[in-house]
Formats: C-alpha cells, sequence, structure tokens
C-alpha cells in the first residue's frame, strides 16, 4: 500500500495575531498550501467565493460576528472541513448547534500537538469527502449517458420504426463493432436524426 501525499488548502479565520502565527508554524509546506488568513467573517466570505478550501479553521469570535453561521455554510459545501475553536465556557453550546453540519469544535486554549492531531483528523475527513466527489461525478457521467442512450433510441423509434428492444441492441452492437462507447453511437443517431 503506498501513502499518496495531499497539499491542502487552508484558510485561517482568526482576528488574534498570536493564534495565527503559532498556527502557521504547525502548517508545513509540504502538507498545506495555499494558506489564506481573513480577519473577520466578512473577509472569509469573500474569500470562499473566490477559492476552494479543503481545511478551514475558525477561531471566534471575531471582531463582525461570532463564525458559527460561517463555519456551517463552508462545512455544507461538501468540499471543505470547518473547525472552530470556542472558549471552553461556550464548547457545550456551540458543539450542539454545529455538529449535526459536520462542524468540527476544540476547546481553547489549546496545544500545538493536539490542534496537529486535529489536523489529521481533518484531513482524513477531506480524503473521504474527495472519494465521495469521485463517486458522485462517476454517477452523474453514468446518468447522463443513460439519458443520452434513451434519447437515441428514442430517435430511432421514431425515425426508423425499430421497438424499443432492437434500437437498445443496435446501440450496443454499433458500439461493439466500431470499438467506441453506447455513449458516442448515441450522439451520432441524435445529430443524424435531429
Amino acid at each position: 500500500m503506498s501513502f499518496k501525499e495531499h497539499i491542502y488548502s487552508v484558510l485561517i479565520v482568526s482576528a488574534a495575531e498570536n493564534f495565527n502565527s503559532s498556527l502557521m508554524t504547525l502548517l508545513t509546506e509540504k502538507s498545506y498550501g495555499p494558506i489564506h488568513i481573513a480577519k473577520s467573517v466578512n473577509d472569509a466570505q469573500r474569500r470562499v467565493l473566490e477559492q476552494s478550501y479543503d481545511l478551514v479553521i475558525v477561531n471566534s469570535p471575531l471582531p463582525d460576528d461570532f463564525g458559527r453561521k460561517f463555519a456551517i455554510d463552508v462545512s455544507g459545501d461538501k468540499s471543505s472541513v470547518a473547525l472552530m475553536l470556542v472558549r471552553s465556557d461556550i464548547y457545550d453550546e456551540t458543539y450542539s448547534k454545529v455538529v449535526d453540519y459536520g462542524v468540527l469544535t476544540m476547546r481553547k486554549p489549546t496545544s500545538g500537538p493536539l490542534i496537529l492531531q486535529t489536523l489529521d483528523f481533518m484531513q482524513a475527513i477531506r480524503e473521504r469527502l474527495r472519494r465521495f466527489e469521485k463517486k458522485t461525478v462517476s454517477l452523474e457521467d453514468k446518468m447522463a449517458e443513460i439519458r443520452i442512450v434513451n434519447r437515441a433510441k428514442w430517435a430511432l423509434i421514431d425515425n426508423c420504426g425499430m421497438a424499443e428492444s432492437d434500437a437498445h441492441r443496435y446501440i450496443e452492437k454499433q458500439a461493439m463493432d466500431r470499438c467506441i462507447s453506447k455513449r458516442q453511437v448515441a450522439e451520432d443517431i441524435i445529430r443524424t436524426y435531429s
């Protein structure tokens, strides 16, 4: 089994300079990049509109908002993993409000080793999301092919008087004989009869 190394893009949403510099020392260039820092929720929202991030770390509160809704929104796009760091006294309340949306929550103050461990968890979650994205794209491609083949079958039924089973067999046979996909045969048929 080979280990495939990934580089993760990171958005740090924090107005605390000490936190930002400490976190930057933990984010090595061989695993993370690009790394951007937003000092407010408004700035972070602009950044996620411009670019997708693998990992989003929200150090709350922020000058313009607590950051909870932003973390939920980012986590909802299904390609980002969000982590919120909150004071210990409000951890339970925050956790209960964001857990159903897939936002990770961590108490602060925290330590470097604990943040590194959490970053490992975030990477694992991101890889799982990446596998789901690939499956979704694959399913969407298959569904698109089925729709195109069905359109071609209807074109053959309407224009050549074939039965549906005959049209299906015709498309399959053409694909085998010509060593091309059923989708390509279907597209040719659609072009011919439209």
